[in-house]
């Protein structure tokens, strides 16, 4: 996004910033359950599969970390009071035919997948941590954290020939888009 703002501006108004954070929160809960199934999906494909145990340990060790942040973000939902999206049960259905059928195309698809995703969720993170870095520097640091391992996925995607993926423009194109708007209802529904 050349020109375009990423960081909204401060709400005016009563609870806006109640409001705005809990819009932080129900997305970031809602991205990190959707990862974690697209991870266990494209595992439960490669695993038990000769020769494909490398990219099942691998998927193993990423959907761990998916798992730790998604652990803290249902803790700080229910620390700040602040309910899920409704959509959690499409999210799940979504990631998980996401992940199986990125990996039925093959272990570079699979990478294109956690490369177009990650791509989003570490620029994501990183407008969030520029807006709430002054007001709420503790969860900004978790952020950036998260983000650095998120950034790690996705480099990680990339050696393991995440480009060199079947029709991968197109691929990443509509997995960067389904991840865009599943930011923007996450936030709101």
């Amino acid at each position: 996004m050349s020109d375009a703002r990423r960081i909204p501006l401060p709400r005016p108004g009563i609870g806006a910033s109640k409001a705005r954070m809990a819009e932080i929160l129900r997305v970031d809960h809602a991205g990190e359950f959707a990862a974690v199934h697209i991870y266990r999906a494209q595992r439960a494909v490669f695993e038990g599969r000769k020769g494909r145990e490398a990219v099942s340990t691998d998927l193993t060790e990423m959907e761990g970390h998916e798992q730790v942040h998604l652990d803290r973000f249902e803790a700080l939902l229910n620390e700040r009071r602040v309910r899920p999206t409704a959509m959690t049960p499409v999210w799940k259905l979504a990631a998980t035919a996401l992940g199986a059928g990125t990996a039925l195309m093959g272990e570079k698809a699979a990478h294109a997948c956690t490369e177009a995703v990650e791509s989003v969720i570490e620029q994501h993170y990183a407008d969030q941590v520029e807006e709430l870095k002054d007001r709420d520097p503790a969860l900004a640091a978790e952020l950036a954290k998260f983000r650095e391992e998120e950034l790690a996925h996705h480099d990680h995607a990339i050696e393991h020939g995440s480009r060199e993926a079947p029709a991968y423009r197109l691929l990443s194109a509509v997995i960067k888009a389904g991840c865009r708007t599943a930011i923007k209802i996450s936030e709101k529904v």
